[in-house]
């Protein structure tokens, strides 16, 4: 049986302008998350994914890292048994 939660992050770093939110698209699309990615206007990203909570816990590690320009300085995550609902992965402006 799945155990489908939601997660929400806030990455802190140098994570905007480098590609990140295109990076978390693609992860989350590989793993079959619903949800959204975006820029924030401190300088952060803003991730809410859903899904099966051990398909989250491998886009956290993805987050850790990031892609190759980015620099992750912490992240703020947060699980939740709420959900939006939300029918595909997209990247928000």
């Amino acid at each position: 049986m799945s155990d489908s939660v939601s997660l929400h992050v806030k990455v802190y770093g140098m994570v905007q302008g480098v590609g990140f939110r295109h990076f978390v698209y693609q992860h989350a699309q590989a793993l079959g998350l619903t949800g959204y990615v975006r820029n924030t206007p401190d300088s952060t990203v803003d991730i809410w994914a859903e899904g099966d909570r051990d398909k989250l816990a491998q886009l956290v590690k993805c987050l850790e890292v990031g892609p190759q320009m980015a620099h992750v300085e912490k992240l703020e995550i947060n699980w939740s048994a709420n959900k939006l609902s939300l029918p595909d992965f997209n990247v928000t402006f």
